[in-house]
């Protein structure tokens, strides 16, 4: 009987061991980073209005455990919305249209247990971007909002950038893409850095390419996330689907970068669906980084 006792023992033993520490690659300091344009409350989109879909979208930021999200077309009472929902965040972020409460965010959560927000900051993708305005050939106003953050876990400090490309204009795309690598120069020094955001173009195009570029005068590189995962890149490669659940785009459009030398566990484009209906338009993208 004492032998018996003795092999259950070990045999529990065994068991706790390797459900603590087995089934992750995960760094416990890692970073959970999402992007997610997910659409403004609009009357036209039938079925797929907000009301339907608001519940399941907050779902799958909590399940899939995002630690910082990246929101577009994020309007004020969708906001509100979620962090009613979501409780454990906190947010930054002002209205493109006033730099205050009208207009789409490119909001940015964080879990608020977990980090400091130090500074945080808006500018408008234009030549005047310290003022609302529509830059180059754009349909609309751009902004980038962005956080000098701290990590309370390790005390690391690095910058998260959040933005929305224009959908309609060429140039505003390729000269955004210019603006913000200039900003990230002219504020981040040698901290860590992280971009999300839906810049409504693809991996070919020109603006993925200024935001990628390493040349002698351009210090800050920025990498694609998807690139460079230890793991195997989960779901999709293409993310914008119009609320077609049967779509199969080919190439991103959201993307989530950093600042080369830092490493990314994993990546995945999520692709979840509720009995038959997505959640938003765009797939929301997830990295795991580590500084």
């Amino acid at each position: 009987m004492g032998n018996l006792r003795t092999s259950l023992f070990c045999t529990a033993a065994v068991f706790i061991v390797v459900f603590v520490f087995g089934g992750s690659n995960s760094a416990p300091t890692a970073l959970r980073v999402m992007t997610f344009n997910i659409r403004l409350d609009s009357p036209n989109d039938g079925a797929n209005i907000w009301k339907n879909r608001r519940e399941n979208l907050v779902s799958m930021i909590r399940f899939h455990n995002a630690d910082l999200v990246g929101l577009q077309e994020a309007q004020k009472h969708q906001i509100d919305f979620m962090m009613q929902l979501l409780p454990e965040y906190g947010w930054f972020g002002v209205g493109r249209d006033d730099g205050k409460q009208q207009g789409e965010f490119s909001a940015i959560l964080y879990r608020k247990e977990r980090f400091d927000t130090l500074t945080t900051s808006t500018f408008w993708c234009s030549q005047t971007p310290e003022q609302p305005g529509k830059g180059w050939d754009a349909a609309y106003q751009r902004i980038v909002t962005f956080g000098k953050m701290m990590d309370k876990r390790t005390t690391t400090v690095f910058y998260l950038f959040n933005t929305h490309l224009d959908n309609e204009g060429k140039v505003a795309r390729a000269e955004s893409a210019k603006l913000i690598k200039k900003k990230m120069q002219s504020v981040c020094g040698t901290y860590p850095v992280i971009l999300t955001g839906d810049f409504n173009s693809e991996p070919n195009s020109e603006p993925y390419k200024i935001i990628t570029a390493s040349n002698t005068s351009d210090a800050l590189q920025l990498v694609d996330t998807r690139t460079i995962s230890k793991n195997t890149p989960h779901g999709p490669k293409g993310t914008f689907t119009g609320f077609d659940i049967t779509a199969r785009p080919s190439a991103p459009i959201d993307f989530v970068f950093v600042k080369k030398g830092m490493s990314v566990l994993s990546h995945g484009t999520l692709s979840d669906s509720f009995n038959g209906f997505l959640p938003s338009d765009h797939y929301p993208v997830i990295a795991e980084i580590n500084y």
